[in-house]
């Protein structure tokens, strides 16, 4: 189903709350930084940074992305949230505790090695990214000529099937191997909502996310709360509501600050 567009169907999005108490969930990646050519550039800006850590004063905040915990948490760089890193294997607390997936910290040395055999694979291939992202793989091919990408694709392909324990999953010109393990980012923000005692009936949550590997995060919270999509043009999603940019994600996020603050 294609979303409605936030800023159009709610009054930046008040309306939808009804006296309950927002917690946010936030992709990195696409939401709060803007796509670049590769991950290094992609740096959140000082306008962004402030307006999470406002936010972040007056609501519970989590940030949940592909990129390893360590990452995400340097580039974002605010105390006091949950962030939640590796598509959710890898998770720490405001007080700064690290809770791991402990299927996946048994496979970590497999992570290592497919690591180590595609980027060999690989290396004759321009603008080919192999990324350790400490429990998952991300292969990058935003920069691959297109007459390169067939055979990227394949050597991908062809070295997964030697690691029966992990599973290919797509985003934005990047294949993603990860643990072959019922675990993604719906089910860490599940863990997280435990975590803070989440009442439905005085809470709302929402998540806001740009790419497939978000979407299990909007099905998750359907009946608590809503997605809202970062897409122009919208596509098919979870997703309730859709804004268009990054510059729209700020706005939603000004908006869930108390009044007067």
């Amino acid at each position: 189903m294609i979303p409605k567009s936030f800023f159009e169907d709610i009054e930046s999005g008040r309306d939808l709350f009804e006296g309950k108490e927002p917690v946010i969930f936030l992709d990195y990646d696409g939401t709060l930084t803007p796509i670049v050519a590769t991950p290094d550039l992609a740096v959140i800006s000082p306008e962004m940074r402030s307006a999470v850590e406002e936010l972040a004063r007056h609501r519970k905040v989590s940030i949940v992305s592909g990129r390893a915990t360590d990452d995400v948490r340097g580039k974002v760089g605010i105390e006091g949230i949950f962030y939640a890193g590796s598509h959710g294997f890898e998770i720490v607390d405001p007080q700064g505790q690290v809770t791991v997936n402990a299927e996946a910290k048994k496979i970590r040395t497999v992570i290592d090695d497919i690591y180590e055999r595609l980027t060999q694979r690989v290396a004759h291939i321009p603008g080919a990214l192999i990324e350790h992202v400490k429990y998952t793989v991300s292969c990058h091919y935003r920069l691959i000529p297109s007459e390169h990408f067939e055979e990227f694709q394949r050597i991908v392909d062809e070295t997964l099937r030697e690691y029966p324990k992990l599973r290919k999953t797509s985003g934005k010109k990047v294949f993603e191997l990860r643990p072959r393990i019922d675990w993604d980012k719906g089910k860490a923000v599940d863990w997280i909502l435990d975590v803070l005692a989440f009442d439905a009936q005085r809470q709302i949550a929402l998540y806001v996310g740009d790419d497939t590997t978000d979407e299990d995060a909007f099905s998750v919270l359907k009946a608590r709360g809503f997605g809202v999509l970062v897409a122009d043009p919208p596509r098919d999603s979870a997703a309730q509501y859709v804004v268009r940019n990054v510059a729209q994600v700020k706005q939603v996020l000004e908006s869930l600050i108390p009044p007067g603050e």
